[in-house]
């Protein structure tokens, strides 16, 4: 038996095989797919963290009413940042009543209140006023004032006079306290509080505050 040839390849025919998918362009679009998908999880995750500091920031040091206090802080030339540090001391920016009777954000007494208004003009003023953040922050800011003029801006006194009463800080010396000449606990303590978020307040807080 004759073998016969296998008829001869023509001469530019295609060879068989696996059909060429451009290899180089697949891998460039596949590595082009995980840098979109990356940078989007990698936004996604600093936008959860970021979500997560100010959550953690507004527990640990909340700010509320930052527009009136500004604006109290600018007519009084009183710090906006002690301002914010005695409101966190004294209600942590949450409405109350304190078993004294003291209210508001600032906790301030209905007495205290009623001596504010009369030298500073008011005549309308009733008690459900202290519960109305702008009048609250604008008694307590004028107090500090009054208590900032009193002790010649020694800060530690008139803090520790908003807390114990000017009678009591006269006694222990007046302008030139220093928090360790505080005998009370209570007073000394509220004095360091309110000096440390004073700080904290600067900085976390800005442009809040129009530093």
């Amino acid at each position: 038996m004759t073998r016969q040839r296998a008829p001869a390849r023509r001469r530019g025919a295609p060879k068989r095989g696996r059909p060429r998918t451009g290899g180089k362009s697949h891998w460039r679009l596949l590595a082009g797919t995980v840098a979109v998908s990356a940078g989007i999880v990698a936004g996604a995750l600093l936008g959860l963290f970021g979500d997560v500091d100010h959550a953690i920031q507004e527990l640990t040091l909340p700010l509320r009413h930052e527009d009136v206090i500004r604006q109290q802080a600018a007519e009084k030339g009183v710090d906006a940042a002690l301002i914010a540090a005695v409101i966190y001391s004294e209600s942590r920016f949450s409405d109350q009543t304190s078993s004294a009777g003291a209210r508001g954000l600032m906790q301030i007494t209905p007495a205290a209140a009623r001596d504010i208004e009369r030298h500073s003009g008011g005549t309308t003023f009733k008690l459900g006023d202290l519960s109305d953040p702008e009048i609250n922050i604008r008694y307590g800011t004028y107090q500090l004032r009054e208590l900032l003029d009193r002790y010649d801006g020694d800060v530690v006194a008139a803090l520790a006079a908003y807390n114990a009463g000017p009678g009591n800080v006269d006694r222990w010396g007046g302008a030139g306290l220093t928090v360790g000449d505080i005998p009370f606990s209570e007073t000394r303590g509220y004095v360091e509080e309110v000096l440390e978020k004073q700080r904290a307040y600067r900085e976390k807080y800005p442009r809040e505050l129009g530093y």
